[in-house]
């Protein structure tokens, strides 16, 4: 869009001039203008459930392979149809794992992710305080592929245990009716909490 901030000083000159107000040509460059003059945008996800949304910010700066992945899973549509499959009141939901959108494959709820390579751990110094999204793995520190969770509850004892790689911003209301929904065996839900991932820019 920079090829275009000539053009708009011009209209803007122009319109000066002859006492008329920009059209709306001129003002959807005047808005990539400003779009091209510095306003830096970063990925945001939003997760909608039933019980309504919550929107994550990223952090790149300490778990950058935890973010890519994620927002890859997110954008190809991976993440569609699986449910928060672990609540645990005063401690966190989990979800993400593809083996949940399968009704039949209760028993190995937990144990899915991507095919492929997993993740090799990306510990930080990010506090797992409420509204920390980070990433669940097995025993082994490089097993991350998909599934994550968000902590309800200040959580310090999983510091630099588990990658800590976003925070909920907004819709932590939404983690807390599904942390207190009516649960089962292995701390699944009774009722299937669905999500869809998108993934969005915002300014930073």
């Amino acid at each position: 869009m920079r090829h275009q901030i000539g053009v708009v000083a011009l209209a803007l000159l122009f319109a000066g001039m002859s006492g008329v107000g920009l059209g709306a040509d001129e003002k959807k460059q005047a808005d990539e203008k400003k779009s091209a003059g510095g306003e830096k945008m970063e990925p945001h996800a939003i997760i909608k459930t039933k019980f309504g949304e919550m929107e994550i910010k990223f952090f790149p700066e300490v778990a950058p392979k935890h973010v890519e992945n994620f927002i890859n899973l997110a954008k190809s549509g991976f993440y569609n149809g699986t449910i928060f499959h672990r609540v645990i009141p005063g401690f966190m939901i989990q979800g993400g794992d593809p083996n949940t959108k399968d009704l039949n494959k209760k028993s190995e709820y937990g144990m899915g992710g991507p095919p492929g390579a997993k993740l090799k751990a990306e510990f930080n110094d990010k506090p797992h305080k409420r509204g920390i999204v980070s990433m669940a793995r097995s025993n082994h520190p490089d097993s991350a592929g998909s599934q994550f969770f968000i902590v309800v509850k200040d959580s310090n004892f999983l510091d630099r245990q588990y990658t800590a790689f976003g925070e909920v911003i907004r819709g932590m209301d939404v983690a807390d009716k599904i942390v207190n929904a009516a649960r089962g065996a292995n701390d699944l839900p009774n009722e299937r909490i669905e999500m869809t991932v998108t993934i969005v820019e915002k300014e930073k």
